[in-house]
């Protein structure tokens, strides 16, 4: 792999199962090492890697922080599982106080978010507002690594995943998980994300939140759970578009996509019709026409559509072959095959981290 123009770092949920491939709690996986850490459900923790310009320590530092959890794993007979949802749907309650009040906040709503494992990467912040419009306009990539068609049980989108989080919480809830529009500038950005956090506070209020405990556990920058959105504490542009899948297919993502962040350092981002790379300029499409390719990539894969508008900005899109694409089981599966996938994925995570 090559360096990187800006450090970047990486986020990976995966699930922890089982031998019978049932979701399970993974603290002893955990405790295992200081960059893995708990997510607000029992049976989902994150791995991280430290932000680095070089590419292969990326690698080597996801490599070792996996290779330590699978140990852990191995000796209490537990699995970690690369898909984007566990298929079916499970009884998950929160483990954290932040947890505790979004259930109490969101509802139902949060059931979503509860069986939904993605990755997150962080970019060291350049040019702000045309890194956040750059990384809006690669909102299709998330087609090459989509790693779960179901969720709750039903064949439901190429990226399950991504499909429930962004459309199916209710136009309540929907400005706070799905794609924003193009910032103007980051005083526009910034004024949006106060308008959010704001109405977020009063309706939390309606809910029976306390001022004291929303202020306590929601920020600004993580009241919006967005495809994009930027991280004051890291301080980092992060990208949250893709779901969770196998380590080879995310670093390869994760070379095409800081690759192409990396062009802004000598060139200039337009918006207009003709999509492309030239010389001294970057040009992505509308917002109105991204949306649609990015419905589109959710829904059904890498279409023809997809994958020339990703060609277009030289990125190719034949170099993955996605979890979901795989998986050709009917329309419906029960939880027993939820449970034999889940243990068939494990063993090809393990393997995959093996030959990094």
């Amino acid at each position: 792999m090559r360096e990187s123009g800006a450090a970047v770092g990486m986020e990976i949920e995966y699930w922890v199962v089982n031998a019978a491939g049932e979701l399970c709690a993974g603290e002893e996986i955990v405790a295992s090492h200081d960059r893995i850490s708990h997510e607000f459900v029992a049976p989902m923790i994150e791995f991280e890697t430290p932000p680095s310009d070089d590419l292969d320590r990326v690698k080597r530092d996801l490599k070792e922080v996996l290779e330590t959890a699978l140990d852990a794993a191995h000796r209490k007979n537990k699995r970690l599982v690369p898909l984007g949802t566990p298929l079916v749907t499970e009884t998950m309650p929160a483990i954290s106080e932040r947890g505790q009040l979004l259930e109490q906040l969101y509802g139902e709503g949060l059931e979503y978010a509860k069986h939904c494992a993605g990755t997150h990467v962080h970019f060291d912040k350049r040019a702000v507002t045309d890194q956040l419009n750059l990384l809006t306009a690669l909102d299709p990539m998330l087609a090459m690594v989509a790693s779960s068609p179901y969720y709750d049980g039903q064949r439901l989108a190429h990226s399950s995943r991504a499909y429930v989080y962004r459309y199916e919480t209710g136009k309540e809830f929907s400005r706070y998980r799905d794609l924003w529009a193009y910032a103007d500038s980051m005083n526009e950005w910034n004024a949006r994300l106060d308008a959010a956090y704001e109405e977020l506070r009063a309706l939390s209020g309606e809910r029976g939140v306390s001022r004291a405990a929303f202020e306590r556990h929601v920020e600004p920058e993580n009241a919006v759970l967005t495809p994009v959105r930027l991280r004051l504490g890291s301080p980092t542009v992060e990208w949250r578009a893709p779901d969770t899948a196998l380590p080879s297919q995310l670093l390869s993502l994760l070379g095409d996509v800081s690759g192409t962040v990396d062009l802004l350092s000598d060139r200039s981002l337009s918006i207009a019709d003709d999509v492309g790379i030239g010389e001294g300029n970057i040009t992505i499409p509308t917002f109105s026409n991204l949306r649609d390719l990015t419905r589109e990539a959710i829904t059904e894969g890498r279409t023809p559509a997809v994958e020339a508008y990703l060609d277009a900005l030289e990125i190719d899109s034949t170099r993955y072959i996605p979890i979901s694409e795989e998986i050709s089981d009917p329309d419906r599966i029960d939880h027993e095959r939820a449970r034999e996938l889940r243990l068939e994925y494990a063993g090809r995570l393990r393997e995959d981290v093996a030959s990094l």
